[in-house]
């Protein structure tokens, strides 16, 4: 190759990578706000999925696909369970690559990260799943507190600094599921820190967002008692399940009707 050519071929090279550089730069700070802030072109909320402890975005998995389906644009946040601060910036982060205004799930301890992120303005409505609901300086675990332990938190095993959920305890989590997928989601269940619970909240969402609530009468993760008790105390339009902690597995029908209420009344 000539000398000439060689000189030709690098200046193209250089070219074409400053350009893909200044592409890339530019979809970083352009792109990520007109995806947060451009809403839906059918006009509807999109949906964020905030998961529980010893689960993982896949336990919405039987609702995605309808609500997706139905038009909506769906995605879960996953977070890794360290502190709720960290998880509720993930969320934020996560509303940041769907349209506004948005529509927040919480099932189980997302029912707190929720509560948290749902402050955000990008965020027009709470659904809580079997969730927890705390006020302003309240800890999960002083919510759980107040009840009666529940069987899931029997079968517990903390360790490597982790709160570990035995295989023997999937039953308490998602008993009204089928054997073989109760087994599923005991192999995808992710372990929470083992102070996760301590963290007290800021100001609560639901003190001025809309809020909707599914109790689950069979639930023996989260005690029911306790889901009235936080539901009633947010205002919210509230439904119960003959379901366990996992309704969104068991009855995902009942679930997308609630989350389809709770985006018409914000549209």
């Amino acid at each position: 190759m000539s000398t000439q050519s060689s000189l030709k071929r690098s200046s193209f090279v250089s070219t074409s990578a400053a350009v893909v550089v200044a592409s890339a730069t530019g979809l970083r700070t352009a792109g990520a706000q007109e995806i947060s802030q451009v809403a839906s072109s059918n006009g509807k909320p999109s949906i964020v999925f905030c998961h529980g402890i010893w689960a993982d975005g896949s336990c919405f998995s039987k609702v995605i696909g309808p609500l997706q389906a139905a038009g909506y644009e769906c995605i879960s946040a996953q977070y890794p369970l360290n502190t709720t601060a960290d998880d509720i910036a993930i969320i934020k982060k996560t509303l940041s690559r769907v349209s506004s205004p948005s529509i927040l799930v919480g099932h189980s301890y997302g029912g707190q990260t929720i509560t948290g992120a749902g402050n955000d303005d990008r965020v027009r409505g709470l659904v809580y799943i079997c969730a927890l609901g705390p006020d302003e300086g309240e800890t999960a675990q002083a919510q759980l507190g107040k009840f009666p332990a529940t069987p899931a938190f029997k079968h517990i095993e903390v360790a490597d600094g982790r709160i570990w959920l035995k295989s023997e305890g999937i039953a308490d989590f998602c008993g009204d599921l089928p054997e073989a997928e109760q087994k599923v989601v005991w192999a995808t269940n992710y372990p929470p820190a083992a102070d996760l619970f301590n963290a007290p909240m800021g100001t609560p969402a639901w003190k001025t967002k809309p809020s909707w609530y599914i109790v689950g009468k069979n639930d023996k993760a989260v005690p029911p008692d306790l889901e009235r008790f936080v539901s009633k105390r947010m205002g919210a339009h509230t439904i119960e399940l003959d379901s366990s902690h996992c309704p969104m597995l068991s009855q995902p029908h009942a679930v997308v009707e609630m989350i389809v209420k709770a985006a018409n009344a914000v549209h």
